[in-house]
């Protein structure tokens, strides 16, 4: 007798796929998030609270009034002055950061409205060569602190630097430390009002320039802010470090900023501020 196995009553069920670039994980809590509503919530997980790193252009749209800021500088780019060598040259490195993020540099500068208040309003993006601050970068700070000057506006500059100053520029780009400070001073002297924005990270030249001049110096919560990385530091000395070392945290209650304030509430934050200030 031949016996013939029973086809099975019900088929293996296909596994479904997930579409890839519609969710992101947090990494602070593990919480898988749906893009569009990250991005509703200014790109903060909506579980924990983690301010997750945004663009140059995601947070002018984020402070200032709808459809009014006018960039300046846009079409700045940096040359290659010292010829630099390595694993990519430095105008290939350019070219690719300009096609992943859009940018033409890793600073966007211009003039804007906060509640139809007339603000020059800069941003380093982490996303360009970790934010570094090359010639070009220094120059379109610069800029826009003597634009704030001559129009008798404040200056609001945030800051999304890891990089600080960019090697492949070397003493030019350190040069730029000194450049951004002493605008800011000559700003200060005649009145200005300049508000300083940490965000994660900023790190090394620019927390040493123009990052830690502001009047007022905000910082987004758990950004890493500081010259050295923990991990240096730590080596350099051999000893260990207090908990929560170079966060937002441990920077106010030690003094060197003066606020943390969430990315939601930034912008009445700025209103509030420049209306007391001026």
């Amino acid at each position: 007798m031949v016996f013939f196995a029973k086809k099975p009553i019900f088929g293996r069920a296909r596994k479904k796929e997930i579409p890839g670039g519609l969710w992101t994980k947090c990494p602070e809590c593990g919480e898988l998030l749906y893009n569009k509503a990250l991005k509703d919530n200014l790109k903060v997980c909506l579980k924990c609270g983690y301010h997750f790193r945004m663009g140059a252009y995601e947070r002018i749209e984020a402070i200032l009034d709808p459809g009014s800021f006018r960039e300046t500088s846009r079409d700045m780019t940096s040359r290659d002055p010292l010829k630099f060598k390595g694993p990519s040259d430095y105008p290939t490195k350019i070219k690719k950061d300009q096609r992943a993020t859009g940018l033409k540099e890793a600073a966007v500068v211009g003039e804007g409205r906060i509640n139809a208040r007339r603000t020059a309003l800069g941003t380093t993006d982490s996303r360009f060569i970790m934010g570094s601050m090359g010639s070009v970068v220094g120059e379109k700070i610069t800029r826009l602190i003597e634009h704030a000057d001559r129009e008798r506006i404040p200056l609001i500059i945030i800051s999304g630097s890891g990089g600080g100053a960019r090697m492949y520029e070397g003493m030019l780009s350190l040069m730029q430390m000194a450049k951004t400070s002493a605008a800011l001073d000559r700003f200060n002297k005649r009145g200005g009002v300049f508000i300083s924005v940490l965000t994660n990270p900023t790190m090394a030249g620019v927390m040493a320039s123009f990052a830690s001049l502001g009047d007022i110096i905000i910082a987004e919560p758990k950004a890493l802010i500081g010259f050295t990385g923990p991990r240096v530091i730590q080596q350099t000395i051999k000893q260990e470090l207090p908990e929560g070392f170079q966060s937002s945290e441990f920077l106010l209650e030690h003094g060197l900023i003066d606020m943390i304030v969430h990315r939601s509430e930034l912008k009445d934050t700025f209103s509030k501020l420049l209306d007391y200030l001026s």
